[in-house]
């Protein structure tokens, strides 16, 4: 299809190009929508037991954390505005190889985390309507969700608008029940203990940043907003006088702030959420270490001990439906990084094709589709098969994120491409964020390591073989 204006006066894509159609606004669903506004539900006993109840103060660290990541991201993206994110900023700053492998890895990430996200809605749905097996659910959130993302990318990111403020909706109506019993009743715990611990075990430091290492992964999802960068409206035309390109600078400057805000407002939320909760739990945090079954439970027990087991089901309904539309943006996310490594030719180029109509990489996110579908059963079928799932998805994204640190240091500061080298924005920032990442990696699981390490070798081989088929038919 040429390119042009439709009836909208917007961008028509050209021939395998994406259309622009998203604004800021959009971009920060999708990324809400795919962290999950009450994502320290699930960790909040487990990280209230190890930062001896410091809850709170350890989401605010993990906020900072991650802040290094997200200006790395907006840095990038200003420079490589392109679908690939972290495949493409790895491959303009580093090279081909590292390229490949920054794509490979957070391939496990963006295929991944929907697998986890489709399990928990269906196992949530089937907790409340247990006449129904949690498999007909998961299918169901499946074809709903695709379906969404083959509409068109502003009819995916309309419908998971609705979702995100349902979301939103339920965090409101926990925060002022929990305001409102805590004025009635007083706290469980001291005021500032989710800042400082609650004292039935001493203050660590230690334990605080060993408790970070596991909350950082509550923001795994905002950097899919990066993926959007070739879809995003932009005024550049008519402010630059410079076409296409005024577009894509402009449609780039808004990924960044959206990358930005988006982590902000995660944080805002996720720390609000926990000091609430910390001060209505009824359990110290020395009673959760020592009885580690009672952790995954622990936020609804400070709920149904603060405000009453109804909040309880609402928060469950609410967390099922937005994990369904946790695993729609990652889908999403998915097939534009499918979509922009087969049409950098480093996977199969069918991948690459974009439908008319809609303007979507239609093969890639069906091919996500089929993935994550299969990854869920396989989890559902073994003991510890989603905390291994989730464990392998955390070493995919953040050896993804070290590269991404590290094509800042190459792009700024090696190549010195980028307007005007800082020594703190494009050196300092990024050493500080690939410590965090590379510390985090460490503590991963042996299991989690020895899988991410076959899904990189394996990705290798197929580099190679690709590499070697092109060389032999003369398209080096």
């Amino acid at each position: 299809m040429a390119g042009g204006k439709d009836g909208v006066g917007r961008d028509r894509p050209e021939s395998g190009a994406l259309r622009r159609t998203l604004g800021v606004r959009d971009l920060v669903v999708y990324g809400l929508l795919f962290i999950a506004p009450m994502a320290p539900v699930g960790v909040f006993g487990a990280l209230d037991a190890r930062s001896h109840g410091a809850v709170a103060l350890v989401y605010a660290v993990a906020t900072v954390a991650m802040a290094f990541t997200a200006f790395s991201y907006a840095l990038m993206v200003r420079v490589v505005p392109r679908a690939g994110s972290v495949f493409a900023y790895a491959r303009a700053a580093l090279g081909e190889l590292p390229g490949f492998v920054a794509g490979w890895m957070v391939l496990l990430d963006y295929l991944l985390i929907p697998a986890v996200a489709y399990l928990f809605s269906g196992i949530a749905m089937e907790a409340l309507v247990p006449q129904v097996d949690q498999w007909v659910w998961t299918a169901v959130a499946v074809v709903v969700t695709t379906a969404l993302n083959l509409s068109g990318v502003r009819v995916a990111a309309r419908a998971g608008l609705a979702v995100l403020v349902l979301e939103i909706a339920v965090l409101c109506v926990f925060v002022v029940s929990a305001l409102v019993a805590l004025a009635g009743g007083g706290a469980e715990r001291g005021w500032l203990s989710p800042l400082t611990g609650d004292g039935s075990s001493a203050f660590s430091a230690g334990a605080v940043v060993a408790a970070v290492s596991v909350a950082v992964l509550s923001y795994l999802g905002f950097d899919a907003i990066a993926s959007f960068a070739e879809e995003v409206r932009g005024d550049g035309p008519r402010r630059a006088g410079d076409g296409a390109h005024g577009v894509a600078a402009e449609g780039a400057e808004r990924v960044g702030r959206a990358v930005l805000f988006c982590l902000a407002l995660a944080g805002a939320l996720f720390v609000l959420q926990t000091y609430l909760a910390a001060l209505l739990t009824p359990v110290s945090s020395a009673a959760l270490a020592a009885e580690p079954a009672l952790q995954g439970a622990a936020f609804y027990a400070a709920v149904d001990a603060g405000v009453g087991d109804w909040l309880h089901d609402l928060i469950a309904v609410s967390k099922a439906i937005g994990a369904a539309f946790a695993a729609l943006a990652g889908q999403a996310a998915a097939g534009r990084l499918l979509f922009a490594m087969a049409r950098a030719r480093r996977l199969p180029a069918a991948l690459s094709a974009v439908e008319a109509r809609s303007g979507v990489p239609r093969r890639a996110l069906l091919l996500s589709a089929v993935v994550t579908l299969g990854a869920a059963g396989w989890a559902s079928r073994e003991d510890s098969g989603l905390g291994h799932l989730v464990s392998v998805v955390d070493v995919g994204a953040l050896c993804a994120f070290t590269l991404l640190h590290a094509s800042v240091i190459g792009w700024f500061a090696v190549r010195r491409r980028g307007p005007g080298f800082g020594v703190v924005r494009h050196l300092v920032v990024p050493l500080l964020g690939m410590a965090v990442t590379v510390a985090v990696i460490a503590k991963a699981s042996g299991t989690a390591l020895v899988a991410g390490a076959v899904w990189l070798a394996a990705g290798l081989l197929g580099y190679g073989f690709r590499r070697a088929r092109r060389a032999v038919g003369g398209d080096g």
